[in-house]
């Protein structure tokens, strides 16, 4: 379970005892609390206000609280390292991290690449995964792939849409980004419907799926339990 993208760790605890969902947001935690009440989870999920800037001797779950303690999609941080400390001293058994393997989830590829913009590439994992080696860990790594489809209403909804792709000096491929989705935009077949994040679906799709790949990094804890 996770309080979505701006979760920051979501720590799993013993058989019986209550699951620990942090998140720096206090709108995303309500959401959480909404839920909790929805589907009766009172007293098995305890909500927690937590960034990973913050102190966790001070606000954050004691050392070895939790048997399982993970973050997906939401090490955000300057200092990876710590972040990743703070993952290990608080769980007895596994720790993990979800991180995006190639370019943000925010670009298309395939579409970047056909009209010639310049996309960086995330490598967040490599230093993850090296970081853990210097502490002592032995992380795997398992790769997988989720899929995006983007539907809008009308050809300039969608460039409207992707447009937010182009920055970082890509604000000159608007034309091209035009002829590309003019192109290759195909009958929804499910225009109307819930889409991802509950709002419907747009008339229009592009030919081809979205696709982000993600690393998921997994070790066993290293530190020591406290005295």
């Amino acid at each position: 379970m996770g309080c979505g993208a701006g979760s920051i760790a979501i720590p799993l605890a013993q058989d019986g005892h209550p699951v620990i969902a942090a998140d720096f947001s206090p709108a995303m935690l309500g959401t959480l609390d909404a839920g909790i009440e929805y589907y009766g989870l009172e007293g098995r999920i305890t909500p927690l206000e937590l960034a990973w800037d913050d102190d966790w001797d001070l606000v954050g779950p004691v050392a070895k609280a939790v048997d399982v303690a993970f973050a997906s999609r939401s090490v955000t941080t300057t200092n990876l390292k710590g972040a990743l400390a703070k993952l290990d001293r608080t769980a007895r058994r596994r720790c993990a991290v979800t991180m995006v393997a190639n370019s943000s989830p925010r670009y298309d590829l395939h579409v970047m690449n056909a009209i010639g913009a310049s996309v960086t590439c995330s490598n967040g994992f490599v230093y993850a995964f090296n970081i853990l080696i210097q502490m002592g860990a032995l992380p795997l790594v398992t790769y997988f792939e989720s899929p995006r489809r983007d539907t809008f209403n009308s050809l300039e909804a969608g460039v409207a849409d992707f447009s937010r792709m182009l920055e970082h000096g890509n604000e000159d491929k608007v034309d091209r980004l035009r002829d590309y989705i003019a192109q290759h935009m195909i009958e929804n077949p499910h225009a109307g419907e819930p889409g991802s994040k509950g709002v419907p679906q747009g008339r229009y799709m592009l030919d081809h799926v979205r696709k982000v790949r993600w690393a998921f990094i997994a070790w066993e804890p290293v530190s020591a339990p406290s005295s």
